[in-house]
Order: structure tokens, then C-alpha cells, then sequence
């Protein structure tokens, strides 16, 4: 079977009619946001936040992360989306009852505010997505 990439997969889901819809039970938390100056980010987005993240998976069915969607929105107006497989390269599998928790960055050049969605796929066959949280990255004055 042909691996879906995320982009591919909204197109599939439209193509057959088929929408993700959310997943009672599966939820995302952001634990904590923290500005780290120490981190490499490149000119034109100099402020790197790290976010850490838990997965919780209180629904019945066990599920698989495929992909993930960020929007990044900046005071300015500037939209930044970022997709991909996985999360932090991996797929993980998440039983009744599971969880998956991990850490990641944002590099940005004005405050922002970041939210998005997993999409993950069931052992039911279908697809499902749930939402990340809105989260905001307040670059600090002495910055």
C-alpha cells in the first residue's frame, strides 16, 4: 500500500468524501513553552521556543500518529504552516489508555501564537484528527 503523505491525505479525504473527523478521547496537551536563546535559528526567524507536548489516548480504539499540522500566526500577520509525517520522526502507536509525550521547536521573528492538529489513523481504518491547543511564543524584552 502506497504511503499517504499529509498533503496527500486531505486531498484523498476529499477525493472520496471522506473528512477526518475528531476522535472523542484522543487529546493533546501543551505542557510547557519555553523561550531557549541557546538554540541555533536562522536570520530571518531568530527566536527559538521549545514546546513540549503529551498525547493522550482515552478513547476506545488504539490509534497511530500519521501527521501533523501546525499554523503558526505572528503579530505581524505572517502565517507560517508547517506539515509533516509523524511526529519528531516517529509514527507513534497509542493503545486505550496510552500516551505519548515530546518536545519540539518553533523558530519565530515576532510573537506568535501556534495551534494545529495530529491526524492519526484507527484501528477501525478510518481517519481521525485531534487538536493541538493554542499556545502562545511571547519573545522576552531582554531579548
Amino acid at each position: 500500500m502506497p504511503r499517504v503523505r499529509p498533503r496527500d491525505l486531505s486531498l484523498l479525504c476529499a477525493a472520496v468524501n471522506l473528512a477526518p473527523t475528531e476522535l472523542s478521547g484522543l487529546e493533546v496537551s501543551v505542557d510547557e513553552v519555553m523561550y531557549m536563546p541557546s538554540l541555533n535559528a536562522p536570520a530571518d526567524r531568530p527566536y527559538p521556543f521549545v514546546y513540549f507536548i503529551t498525547i493522550r489516548n482515552r478513547s476506545p480504539l488504539t490509534v497511530t500518529v500519521k501527521a501533523r499540522k501546525w499554523v503558526v500566526k505572528q503579530r505581524g500577520g505572517e502565517v507560517l504552516v508547517v506539515e509533516g509525517d509523524g511526529v519528531v520522526g516517529q509514527f507513534p502507536r497509542l493503545e486505550p489508555g496510552g500516551e505519548f509525550s515530546y518536545n519540539s521547536c518553533h523558530t519565530i521573528s515576532q510573537n506568535s501564537e501556534a495551534t494545529g492538529a495530529y491526524f492519526v489513523e484507527a484501528e477501525d481504518a478510518r481517519t481521525y484528527f485531534v487538536r493541538i491547543p493554542a499556545f502562545r511564543m511571547e519573545v522576552p524584552s531582554w531579548a
